[in-house]
Formats: structure tokens, C-alpha cells, sequence
């Protein structure tokens, strides 16, 4: 059984201009970090030019695509009946995308089958944790 799950979305860059740009986005989950869910976005829907990835808690997206959860560099809620926004906060700015909420769910059902809410516990390598933070590895 695979320990990761990566799911490609189509996300729709909020700009000032009235037409949204579709930019491919990936969603990630890895067994190994129970808790986080990293979203990664191509060097060409960056002011940089290069790749950017966001992690934030699992717990955290699925309690945004039901009502506003988060109070940091990451917001996510509703918007209409079929569209999740993500808010992305940096020193640069705010990077804002709406999601299909369909596919965020899918993609919570799947990491819900890998580790189900409750066991990420059970999925913590505590010792590899120690040692890579006091450098014994």
C-alpha cells in the first residue's frame, strides 16, 4: 500500500482582473507526516518563477471546506455551493485560489483511508523525529 497520496487539482489563481486563471496545483499527503497536507503550485503561477509549496494541518482543510477555519498564513472557506478558497498569506502578499470542494473532498476521503482521523499517532516516528532535530542523524 502506498504512504503517499498525490492528487492533481485545477486551481483558479483570484485576481483583480474579472477572468480567473486556471493553474494545475497538487495536493499531497504522506503517512510518514500525519498530520500536514502540502499543496503545490507550478513556477508558472509564482511572482518568482519558481516551484511553491505550502504545508499546513489536515484538520485545517477539512474545516475549511465546511465553514472559515484559520487565523495565520493559511485561511481556507467556502465560496458558493462547489468552490473551497484557500488563502495563502506571505510577506509578498496574499495568494488567493478557489478549489472545487468535490476534489478536497476526495482528497480527505483518500488520506482518511490511509490514516484515518485519530491514528496519526500511531503513524509518528518519534525516534527519527528526536534525531533528526538533535542531529544525531
Amino acid at each position: 500500500m502506498s504512504t503517499v497520496i498525490e492528487q492533481s487539482v485545477q486551481a483558479r489563481m483570484v485576481a483583480s482582473a474579472p477572468r480567473m486563471e486556471t493553474l494545475p496545483a497538487t495536493l499531497q499527503y504522506d503517512r510518514s507526516d500525519p498530520f500536514a497536507v502540502r499543496m503545490a503550485f507550478p513556477a508558472k503561477a509564482t511572482l518568482e518563477g519558481t516551484d511553491v509549496s505550502w504545508e499546513f494541518s489536515r484538520e485545517l482543510l477539512a474545516a475549511g471546506v465546511d465553514g472559515a477555519a484559520g487565523v495565520g498564513d493559511v485561511r481556507i472557506r467556502p465560496y458558493g455551493y462547489d468552490r473551497t478558497v484557500l488563502e495563502f498569506h506571505a510577506f509578498e502578499g496574499v495568494a488567493m485560489v478557489h478549489v472545487r470542494t468535490a476534489e478536497l473532498r476526495l482528497f480527505l476521503e483518500r488520506a482518511q483511508e490511509l490514516v484515518p482521523v485519530g491514528d496519526e499517532h500511531r503513524f509518528l516516528d518519534l525516534d527519527r523525529s528526536l534525531s533528526d532535530l538533535f542531529g544525531d542523524g
